[in-house]
């Protein structure tokens, strides 16, 4: 099969397109035809090791993993005797985690992971999309206990897990106010927001103290900002924090002055089902920046790099 192989860390020019033996499913696994994948920050930051620490956990000189990508949609080839849930022709979606793998033709993944059916009304280049910032998202709202009626800010509700929490925060009966620039004013107004704050001209210090939950989806507005942005017994979620402000984000959690939430978020395969019939029911839309091809993903690393799409970007397989 043909497969995208990460060589080492560094620029997208560290990616290769290679022929590799293609994968068979042990008992308990399905091998997935993938049609569609995706790349978000997430992946860059690993392909660069940024933070160094990355280097600890998937190999000092280049990824153990050589296959990067974690997120798919396709259809199900071949099961394992022993799978019960899913059988050939099955198209489905979801996320193979730290497992990697999904920068190929195809892959394999254990029947009781996070992956379900795919939502029948959507693409598989829309589909793929849906986990990585949905599941973020869905995972720190929920850890925010966000409820009806909360005002939160969302910062950076043009990205992939912006986007994500716009719309779950208005299930969930939030009162959003959604953070980014101008030219993407009406993509976040289109997701349901109630107010949009353009960052490039608004000042948002005239905001202080509004809100329940403030939700920092892209690391880009400082950590005093978004505690002057909270109310008395509000809510901070550093949704893509890095180490310093994870530690200040404990130690003021620890001396009671803001709840902050941070860390790695958890995917679970009953988030995924609930995308998928938010999705049918047209209550959740993935939306998609560009889409490029298997080939082409140091093309699309490159342009997610750049920090400016707009939600996710997909890769098409088939």
């Amino acid at each position: 099969m043909k497969a995208v192989i990460c060589t080492g860390y560094g620029s997208p020019d560290v990616f290769e397109l290679r022929e590799v033996k293609k994968p068979v499913p042990k008992d308990e696994e399905v091998l997935i035809r993938i049609f569609a994948s995706a790349v978000n920050s997430g992946d860059c930051r690993i392909r660069r090791a940024n933070p160094w620490a990355v280097k600890l956990f998937f190999g000092f000189s280049k990824p153990r993993k050589e296959i990067l990508g974690a997120i798919f949609s396709g259809v199900v080839e071949a099961v394992g005797k022993k799978v019960t849930k899913f059988k050939p022709g099955d198209e489905v979606f979801g996320s193979t985690g730290m497992n990697f793998g999904t920068y190929a033709e195809y892959t394999c993944i254990r029947e009781n992971a996070t992956i379900t059916k795919k939502p029948e009304n959507i693409i598989h280049t829309e589909a793929a999309t849906i986990p990585f910032g949905a599941l973020t998202a869905i995972s720190f709202l929920r850890k925010a206990k966000i409820k009806k009626e909360d005002k939160i800010l969302i910062y950076g509700a043009s990205g992939a897990v912006g986007t994500a929490a716009v719309q779950l925060a208005k299930h969930f009966g939030a009162n959003v106010t959604g953070v980014c620039s101008g030219t993407n004013y009406d993509l976040v107004k289109s997701l349901g927001a109630d107010d949009i704050i353009d960052y490039t001209t608004d000042d948002l210090s005239k905001l202080n103290g509004k809100f329940d939950v403030v939700f920092e989806t892209v690391s880009k507005l400082a950590y005093s900002d978004c505690l002057k942005l909270i109310s008395k017994n509000g809510k901070l979620i550093l949704g893509a924090a890095g180490a310093k402000d994870t530690l200040k984000g404990l130690f003021s959690s620890v001396i009671g002055k803001h709840k902050v939430i941070s860390g790695v978020t958890s995917e679970k395969l009953l988030d995924l089902i609930l995308l998928k019939e938010l999705t049918e029911k047209g209550i959740y839309k993935p939306v998609v920046d560009r889409t490029y091809s298997l080939e082409q993903i140091p093309e699309a690393h490159r342009y997610v790099d750049i920090g400016h799409k707009k939600s996710n970007v997909a890769i098409k397989v088939v």
